[in-house]
């Protein structure tokens, strides 16, 4: 029985449409071009980070993230902010924990994401990021985290996340509840993989208290 659930963040609560668009802008490339790479980095299996150096071989990310901070030092960049969340995450959190359900979010994210979900006053328990602790999906200690979080038996969670190989397979060999949600790149791909029999598929977040209640 799930108790606990522990949602990814990237294309799972957040659209990053906007921070793609402004990769795109900031990095000179035709938006098209840009988001088309990235495309073919989830169908390749391929890392996003391989689309700054298909576009821009060579180019270090993290030295171009220390100069747009200089450059626009008010912008959101490669950020976010409660105007990127998906329509349905505040009436299915909320109705998750109407249902008894707690509710919790842990994704791959920089420390500043945690403090962009904090000011958006989810209904939520829990906050943590991949670089607080020090350890990032898919790695098994990552999901020990998750479940020592939680308080509660990894079979006692449900992970939903957008992604067979970073979020919900590896919670399944963790031995939480995985759950594909079929949004961004990678969930429409990763949705058609043989490998998805292994999870439940859901097309939005406000299915979940059903779908956990059955």
């Amino acid at each position: 029985m799930v108790r606990t659930v522990v949602f990814d963040v990237g294309e799972t609560l957040v659209d990053e449409s906007r921070i793609w668009l402004r990769w795109a802008e900031r990095l000179g490339v035709p938006p098209l071009t840009f988001l088309g790479v990235l495309g073919g980095c989830a169908a390749l299996d391929l890392s996003h980070r391989e689309a700054f150096e298909l576009v821009r071989p060579g180019v270090d990310v993290e030295a171009e993230i220390a100069r747009w901070a200089v450059d626009d030092p008010d912008g959101l960049r490669n950020g976010f902010d409660a105007d990127d969340l998906y329509p349905d995450v505040r009436p299915a959190l909320g109705a998750l924990r109407a249902a008894g359900f707690d509710v919790v979010v842990a994704g791959n994210q920089p420390p500043e994401a945690r403090a962009a979900l904090e000011a958006m006053d989810l209904p939520v328990s829990a906050i943590r990021t991949s670089d607080e602790w020090g350890v990032q999906k898919p790695e098994p200690e990552f999901f020990a985290r998750v479940a020592q979080l939680s308080g509660v038996a990894p079979e006692e969670i449900a992970y939903v996340g957008d992604r067979l190989d970073n979020d919900v397979l590896p919670a399944a060999d963790a031995g939480m509840r995985p759950i594909l949600l079929r949004r961004g790149p990678w969930g429409y791909l990763h949705a058609r993989r043989p490998e998805a029999a292994r999870t439940t598929v859901i097309d939005a977040l406000t299915e979940l208290p059903a779908v956990l209640a059955g």
